[in-house]
């Protein structure tokens, strides 16, 4: 157990070396070999009641808060379960992030992916750096419910630049809190070499963004070849009718025959 615990908590932020601040970078080792590495921007818009001006009605204001940079972690790895907890300024704000690899029947023959399974947000409304004059000040926890959420094949790593939300259902009043991932690439199994991650495996957005880009250009290119096949063909064609003998269409012309 003593060994179990000591491989936990070999984990290390590298945030620093991201040249976007608002970028994190983390990374879980057991046995002096990487076994998690995730990348990405979040920040959390969380719904809390304040008093109106009458002390009297409740009134709803939003609380952005970003995941810090000097964030603290723990990690821990598994063959099937993986998980990530960071938390930031005293404790006040707690993410966990767990994933889960299984394996499913295709047409293909068996094949094995990973997931984000679960979300568990923690956060203190009593803590003023993010909110205001919140109405009975506390602690809640904001979580998914059957999340699936960037499914990926075994072996690679999810990438996916573009931002994606995340709804969380908090118990506070049962609000709807809203996760903001972004830049994102993470895989929680299977990393082929220590701090290398596996083949990235986009997400939808960025893929048919990526289409989106590349498109035009396969058009033209198209389109190129087109006109280069259409004006070698006229090329060919006026070299073979030049070539022919031009029969006089003037009778007058054949006078000088025979």
């Amino acid at each position: 157990a003593a060994a179990r615990l000591a491989a936990e908590q070999e984990v290390e932020n590298l945030s620093g070396l991201s040249p976007n601040p608002e970028k994190d970078i983390f990374v879980v080792r057991e046995n002096r070999t990487t076994c998690l590495m995730a990348e990405f921007a979040a920040k959390f818009i969380v719904p809390y009641d304040v008093w109106a001006s009458n002390y009297v009605d409740l009134i709803t204001e939003q609380a952005d808060i970003p995941l810090s940079r000097g964030a603290e972690m723990k990690g821990k790895c598994g063959t099937n379960e993986s998980e990530l907890e960071l938390s930031w300024l005293d404790q006040a704000y707690t993410l966990k992030l767990s994933f889960l690899k299984e394996g499913h029947n295709t047409s293909r023959g068996p094949e094995a992916s990973w997931r984000l399974s679960r979300i568990q947000f923690t956060y203190d409304t009593s803590e003023r750096t993010y909110f205001k004059d919140a109405v009975s000040p506390g602690k809640h926890t904001a979580s998914s419910h059957r999340l699936s959420a960037l499914v990926t094949p075994a072996g690679r790593s999810y990438e996916c630049q573009a931002q994606q939300t995340i709804s969380l259902v908090s118990s506070d009043h049962q609000k709807s809190v809203q996760l903001l991932l972004s830049e994102v690439r993470i895989q929680p199994f299977d990393i082929p070499a220590d701090f290398v991650f596996g083949e990235e495996h986009k997400c939808p957005v960025d893929q048919r963004e990526q289409l989106e880009e590349t498109l035009p250009l396969i058009l033209g290119l198209i389109l190129g070849l087109v006109i280069v096949i259409t004006l070698g063909i006229y090329h060919i064609h006026h070299k073979l009718t030049a070539s022919q003998v031009q029969i006089p269409r003037d009778r007058s012309q054949y006078k000088h025959m025979g």
